[in-house]
């Protein structure tokens, strides 16, 4: 009944944008006009494949292009210095639009529907963020055109967000209070289908378990040795022990950084990496200390020292259904992506690397019906903790083809072709629309508040997973 009455209520906020004929065809033509040179700038960050915290160069370009267009741009944001914010006009409201751009280690590939690597460098976009970033900027410079043309008053932010790949980048930022002064956030992700839902996400901690022993010859004289790798692994195995009385929904995982450096010598040191994620915040939390206890325990038990890190702690994404069902509006007249022959070629080669039905490749061309899940699954990502802060929506668009998985030399094949730039275009135009929308027609700004507030509850009060530490400029180093 909640969402009936939502729907309605949502439903008679949109119909005065009907009254003032905004024509969404005119928008649409115009990013139209512009898609090959964004499609240039996103191929140009899709070849830098700069990792988390390490963006110089993708960030820089995104920097320019924003202050080429009129947008006053602060660099260095929050102690991070490829973290940005642009902004055009003053007053209210104030529209937020996000824009990654770190790409993934270890995946290198070529723009080629069979496996390739890029001898040059070993990172890749495959999540997108190449295509994500460059999105938000041309929804970015849209917007500030038609805002000038219109003479329409308030502010519009581009918040270049670096490291969202394990980093966290946006959680040091809405801590530094970046976020405090916006009235709604827009973002997006690339993906192999085109959805605006109203969805939450898994919240998440990481952190890097040092353990510290005794080297010693580990033939001649074992007995004077300490294992750090006994620590790393008697850790790993309580935590193994551990899973059966953890919620169904929980997920752990970890990998051995560091194991030793030969066979005949008792590692003096080594290193774990671990990740906890559950649908809520506060059993992130719990589960958490549960871990560090494993570490503890494995660390006494074999006569070593123990330390660790906190790498990220991310919130799970708390759905606004208010601004999500005009972004949905939006998609559904945006569309989805059309396949020309050289890209249905290609994609037809990439799904065999995968062996999906050749049948679902029209799926790029429609949008999923809209739904509301407040419970998440699957990833994580740092706009959980801006959506705790801002009434915050987001979409995903097809700029991969139908069945591919993130994190895949697949993803980062199709990121690096027309298909990616497609899907990419679909994003901006969603995303333009969708501010617009709300830069003129203020009471959605004031139900989408009136849900946030509902939705994180009267007593909450925003506390970093992370802590207070300062952002980890070289966790990928």
């Amino acid at each position: 009944m909640k969402n009936l009455v939502l729907t309605i209520a949502t439903t008679a906020l949109l119909l005065p944008l009907q009254a003032q004929k905004v024509k969404p065809e005119v928008i649409i033509k115009t990013l139209d006009q512009k898609s090959e040179h964004y499609g240039t700038l996103a191929h140009q960050i899709w070849t830098y494949a700069e990792v988390g915290y390490q963006e110089e160069k993708s960030s820089t370009l995104l920097q320019k292009e924003l202050q080429d267009a009129g947008f006053n741009v602060e660099a260095g944001v929050a102690g991070i210095p490829t973290a940005f914010v642009a902004t055009y006009g003053e007053g209210k409201p104030v529209i937020g639009i996000l824009a990654e751009f770190d790409a993934l280690p270890g995946i290198s590939q070529q723009a080629v529907p069979h496996p390739q690597p890029r001898t040059e460098v070993n990172a890749g976009h495959a999540c997108g963020h190449h295509l994500f970033g460059t999105a938000s900027t041309a929804a970015g410079i849209t917007v500030k055109d038609w805002m000038k043309k219109q003479g329409k008053t308030g502010t519009l932010k581009v918040y270049g967000t670096p490291a969202e790949e394990g980093g966290a980048g946006k959680v040091y930022m809405v801590r530094e209070g970046l976020f405090d002064d916006v009235d709604v956030v827009l973002h997006w992700h690339p993906a192999s289908i085109n959805a605006a839902n109203a969805a939450s996400s898994l919240s998440n901690k990481s952190a890097k378990f040092r353990f510290y022993g005794q080297a010693s010859h580990a033939a001649a004289a074992p007995e004077r040795g300490r294992s750090a790798l006994d620590g790393v692994e008697a850790m790993n195995h309580m935590v193994n022990l551990l899973r059966e009385h953890i919620p169904m929904e929980s997920r752990i995982h970890y990998v051995i950084t560091r194991g030793g450096e030969a066979p005949n010598v008792v590692p003096a040191f080594s290193e774990v990496y671990y990740y906890v994620r559950h649908p809520d915040m506060q059993m992130v939390r719990d589960l958490f200390e549960r871990v560090v206890l494993a570490a503890e325990g494995a660390a006494k038990g074999t006569e070593t020292k123990m330390e660790y890190e906190v790498i990220h702690g991310l919130y799970n994404v708390l759905p606004n259904e208010t601004i999500s069902r005009v972004m949905h509006k939006n998609l559904q007249k945006v569309g989805g992506v059309r396949y020309n022959m050289e890209e249905l070629k290609f994609a037809k080669e990439i799904i065999t690397s995968y062996q999906a039905d050749a049948d679902t490749l029209p799926s790029s061309e429609r949008i999923a019906p809209f739904k509301v899940t407040l419970r998440g699954a699957g990833g994580s990502t740092d706009v959980g903790d801006v959506s705790w802060a801002v009434p915050t929506a987001g979409m995903r668009a097809a700029t991969w083809v139908p069945g591919t998985s993130a994190h895949s030399w697949q993803a980062v094949a199709a990121g690096g072709t027309s298909i990616g730039t497609k899907g990419m275009m679909v994003a901006a135009k969603t995303l333009t629309l969708t501010a617009l929308d709300i830069f003129q027609n203020p009471k959605l700004i004031e139900t989408a508040k009136q849900e946030l507030l509902r939705r994180r509850g009267k007593d909450f009060k925003y506390e970093a997973l992370l802590g207070d530490r300062k952002p980890p400029l070289d966790y990928r180093k």
